[in-house]
């Protein structure tokens, strides 16, 4: 184990592409999934902060911009060993400057969730990880009419707009490049696209999302495509609360193992009644 001098100095500095490589051990140490890839990814499309003591990184702390009036913000941890020091509020204030005006979304365990309300956060939903190995899926279809089909090549634009309208924050810049490092299927109303939903190798297999329809069946009919298309492979798929998906997930295999506060800090986004994000991306850009 890692004996930490606690006398020593600690000093904040902004993240580089030189750090991740002991940001993913600090998120194996507290027991994260994410692969370095993972990091990675979230490292292109925002902006993090460490904190090092000896040369040695002991927190982090990341945030992403969705567009003018929107952020999100995530990957805050601190090393066991140097918990309980207020690190953790030090790179979140951080976070926080760096996001300025915009509101923020974050989620949060229900342990970190009085830290984040003192910061001005306040709770709005609850999202459910679940996860598992599916041998045998249910498969839900697709309305009469409608088919599940590959993203093609002029859907990019309509699947940016569904994804906003399912959110009420810009998402192009993070759909453009989740669209990189997933695989990606719609819903085809009469040639209209009304629904979508990615999935990726994160962590210790793949996970779905996000997920963004009109409803629950056609949301079901994308998620259990997916599932099928990975029979014996572990996913994980991260769900609103309020899109009532947990009792089929665990129905599927793919068992709750957790929940999240959702918070923000200022005003939520407004969110049309016409689509729904049911799966988030993950628990940091929502």
């Amino acid at each position: 184990m890692t004996t930490l001098n606690l006398a020593a100095e600690i000093t904040y500095r902004r993240m580089t592409d030189s750090d991740l490589p002991a940001a993913h051990r600090l998120s194996q140490a507290v027991r994260w999934p994410h692969r370095l890839e993972d990091w990675q990814l979230v490292h292109r499309l925002g902006s993090g902060f460490v904190a090092e003591r000896d040369g040695e990184i002991i927190g982090t702390a990341m945030c992403w911009s969705q567009g003018s009036y929107y952020a999100s913000l995530g990957l805050i941890i601190v090393s066991p060993e140097a918990q309980g020091k207020g690190i953790g509020r030090t790179l979140m204030q951080q976070a926080l400057d760096e996001i300025g005006d915009r509101n923020c979304l974050l989620y949060a365990t229900p342990a970190g969730q009085p830290l984040y309300e003192k910061l001005g956060f306040k709770a709005v939903g609850e999202v459910h990880q679940h996860q598992g190995t599916v041998v045998q899926p249910e498969v839900v279809a697709p309305p009469t009419g409608e088919r599940i089909r590959p993203l093609g090549n002029n859907d990019r634009a309509r699947l940016i707009e569904l994804a906003a309208e399912s959110t009420g924050m810009s998402r192009a810049t993070i759909m453009n490049e989740l669209l990189q490092v997933a695989e990606c299927v719609v819903i085809d109303s009469y040639g209209e696209l009304v629904g979508f939903a990615l999935i990726r190798r994160f962590g210790h297999g793949y996970t779905i999302g996000p997920v963004v329809a009109p409803d629950p069946e056609r949301a079901k009919a994308m998620i259990s495509y997916w599932v099928g298309a990975r029979v014996d492979s572990f996913v994980r798929i991260d769900v609103q609360d309020s899109g009532g998906l947990s009792p089929w997930l665990n129905e599927l295999g793919l068992v709750k193992v957790d929940t999240v506060v959702a918070m923000v800090r200022g005003e939520p986004a407004h969110v049309g009644p016409g689509m729904k994000q049911f799966a988030i991306i993950n628990q940091a850009l929502g």
